[in-house]
């Protein structure tokens, strides 16, 4: 297929390509994406989204190992395979116009909460200065829950559990036990501050439980 005839446009895609290597970069420097473990997302346009090719080293990401696929998880004009977790990125574009980027991640700290939480289905997290990070909190006297999912290879399955939540309310990310957490927001930069404040905040709630054993 050539480009005059692909369904968006080439150069955004390029644009977007380029944002989303260097962020996920800086994300694996982290080591926040192991054993090319991780997917990531930007909004092409409104029936299209840039997400990285499955499987790939996310600490050497080139253009090429961006792919573009449609609401339906499905990929355009490429041969390349999205990842098995495209759909728990589409949907939140299909549902969510402002929704531009989407970001999925496995530190230490998200999977081992995942892990711990699972039995409450959420983590509560309040008191914390940094809940300002998410729209609509002014103060550290707010509070937030964030899902916990039970794991499945059945995409569709999970999909499904995401959207019942969603009905719920506006939430910012959820994580899903003995795997990893999404984030996401209106772009990059806003995506990249959720992800990170909910890492830090899942951080401090683990060396709270650390230092309580302790004493």
């Amino acid at each position: 297929m050539s480009h005059d005839a692909l369904p968006y446009d080439t150069h955004r895609l390029c644009e977007l390509a380029g944002e989303i290597i260097v962020n996920v970069r800086e994300l694996s420097a982290r080591g926040w994406t192991p054993a090319t473990s991780s997917n990531f997302s930007h909004r092409l346009d409104e029936h299209h989204a840039a997400i990285t090719v499955s499987g790939r080293d996310k600490s050497r990401l080139r253009e090429a190992d961006i792919m573009v696929v449609d609401f339906d998880g499905h990929a355009v004009g490429s041969d390349h395979r999205p990842s098995a977790e495209t759909l728990l990125h589409t949907q939140l574009y299909r549902r969510y116009p402002e929704i531009g980027c989407v970001l999925h991640t496995h530190s230490r700290a998200q999977t081992v909460a995942s892990r711990l939480f699972a039995g409450a289905s959420r983590v509560r997290l309040e008191g914390y200065e940094l809940l300002k990070a998410f729209p609509g909190n002014t103060t550290h006297e707010a509070a937030i829950d964030l899902p916990v999912l039970a794991n499945t290879q059945h995409m569709p399955t999970l999909a499904a559990q995401v959207d019942a939540l969603l009905d719920g309310g506006p939430m910012w990310g959820y994580l899903i036990d003995g795997h990893g957490l999404y984030a996401w927001g209106r772009d990059m930069a806003e995506a990249r501050r959720h992800l990170d404040a909910f890492d830090f905040l899942l951080d401090c709630e683990l060396t709270l439980r650390t230092l309580q054993v302790r004493h």
